[in-house]
């Protein structure tokens, strides 16, 4: 009887797939501003709380001397983010360098809850009467596409900041194409460059949050076929899924990081270029 109630595959994955979410069920539709997906709130808030205590703890730990390995290793992060931003921002990094640093650190640690069982805290969830939950926050497009909306703000705040509204506002309708002192060329050059500039802007957003949703659904995807690999009712089938799995936990650390780095990268390049003047 077990057999006839266990799920297909497909479903299997299907349910991995439903976020826990206000509804109270799966999402029918690609698009509903009327749902939240708690599962994506309560992990992401969790890892900001994690990644807040861990950089408070190192500097509670800063003394003269020679540093643990943990204040160690925070330095060196510290040290290393702040050049990355002193080299790409032409421009005071005192409050931009702390971004990079927050946004690396907090994704890697979102990134770093693919690595653990996929059915480990989803059936903790089950037997708490949670049906659905998805622990990457990461893997949920609402997730990277607001962390990509956040750094669209910062680069239009910095923008205006650097140049001033006015500079700022002309470059809107002046760049890339340039003007015209014809009033008729000069209209039709600033609606170009206008609709230029925010398909430019509309442009990196989307593709930032894209490009770090699109590895890590990938990578979770990976994991859930990896886990129905393991869940074949053989020797050789288990074997080959914990194997296939730990070696492919291993890459995904790269993965993890990685995704970690260009994300403060991109964001860096965003708001650098917000500095400069067309």
């Amino acid at each position: 009887m077990a057999g006839a109630t266990a799920p297909t595959p497909s479903e299997y994955i299907v349910h991995h797939l439903a976020h826990l979410n206000t509804s109270g069920e799966a999402q029918k539709d690609i698009i509903d501003f009327s749902i939240i997906n708690i599962d994506t709130v309560f992990y992401s808030v969790l890892m900001a709380v994690i990644t807040g205590s861990l950089m408070y703890r190192a500097a509670q730990r800063v003394h003269a001397g020679v540093p643990g390995r943990f204040v160690g290793a925070i330095e060196s992060l510290v040290e290393f983010v702040y050049e990355q931003a002193r080299s790409i921002v032409k421009g005071d990094i005192s409050y931009i360098a702390p971004l990079a640093l927050c946004s690396f650190v907090w994704i890697v640690m979102m990134n770093t809850l693919d690595l653990l069982p996929v059915d480990l805290l989803p059936r903790i969830g089950e037997l708490m009467g949670l049906h659905y939950m998805r622990v990457v926050p990461t893997a949920d497009l609402n997730g990277t596409l607001s962390l990509a909306i956040v750094v669209l703000v910062l680069s239009i705040y910095y923008g205006i900041k650097a140049k001033g509204l006015g500079h700022f506002l002309h470059e809107l309708v002046a760049a890339p194409f340039g003007s015209s002192r014809n009033p008729i060329f000069a209209i039709i050059l600033g609606v170009a460059n206008l609709a230029m500039q925010i398909i430019e802007y509309v442009a990196k957003t989307v593709s930032l949050g894209m490009r770090l949703f699109g590895n890590m659904f990938a990578g979770e995807l990976v994991f859930m076929l990896i886990a129905l690999l393991g869940a074949t009712a053989t020797w050789w089938g288990s074997g080959l899924g914990f194997l296939t799995g730990l070696g492919w936990a291993i890459f995904h650390i790269l993965i993890i990081t990685l995704q970690g780095f260009i994300f403060m990268m991109l964001t860096l390049v965003y708001i650098g270029q917000a500095h400069e003047a067309h």
